[in-house]
């Protein structure tokens, strides 16, 4: 069965998800404030609704607790944020995912009981930030605090040409290598016997310090 979800807030980081969701071939319900971004979504979600989501029996009637996920992205009103995200929780929605504007606003959210809560500002920050640095690595996501999973291309000779019996980066750096791109394939849980090929991206998965040593030396060679 398809998934469904709503979306709250259309701005552009609603919005990218609500396409994203579309695009899959999800069922999106589609809610903003504003009509004319209503309007906008409403040949791209199933059902694209102008509503005031702080207001609970308006929740009700859209029956909104019947859907499997809820995102509620909305911008710049904290506010609303909360009182939307409480109002969620009220109803008995079971899995709730928020934007959050800083620090104090997640820890509002998480008390009120948000299931998940993102960053994407901050988060897109470091995975740039990660790509400036290095030409290394060319991709980065944030697991936890602490840990990450990044690509990283073998584009020296510090990588290329070993296997990961010679990296042994889990003994040196307390990494796993859990997967290679190679071209259009995608070798998952390579052999310790796998040589590594030029162009190659390995897939690693760490604590953020260990990577950032990894990263270190693998620009330096």
């Amino acid at each position: 069965m398809k998934k469904e979800f709503v979306v709250i807030g259309l701005g552009r980081f609603g919005g990218s998800i609500c396409r994203a969701l579309s695009d899959q071939d999800m069922e999106v319900m589609a809610i903003d404030k504003d009509e004319d971004r209503v309007n906008e979504y409403a040949t791209i979600a199933s059902h694209a609704v102008v509503a005031d989501t702080t207001d609970e029996a308006t929740l009700k009637s859209l029956g909104i607790r019947n859907f499997d996920h809820v995102i509620v992205a909305i911008g710049d009103d904290i506010q609303s944020s909360i009182l939307t995200t409480l109002m969620l929780k009220e109803i008995g929605v079971n899995n709730i995912t928020v934007k959050a504007q800083n620090d104090y606003h997640e820890k509002v959210l998480r008390k009120i009981g948000a299931d998940h809560v993102v960053h994407p500002e901050r988060d897109m920050g470091k995975r740039i930030a990660h790509n400036i640095i290095s030409n290394s690595v060319l991709d980065y996501l944030e697991l936890s605090d602490e840990h990450s999973i990044v690509e990283i291309a073998a584009n020296n000779h510090l990588l290329s040409g070993k296997s990961l019996i010679d990296l042994d980066v889990r003994a040196r750096y307390g990494l796993n290598i859990v997967a290679i791109k190679r071209g259009n394939d995608i070798i998952v849980s390579p052999q310790a016997n796998e040589v590594i090929h030029h162009e190659d991206i390995l897939i690693v998965i760490g604590a953020d310090t260990d990577i950032n040593r990894f990263e270190k030396k693998a620009m330096s060679s």
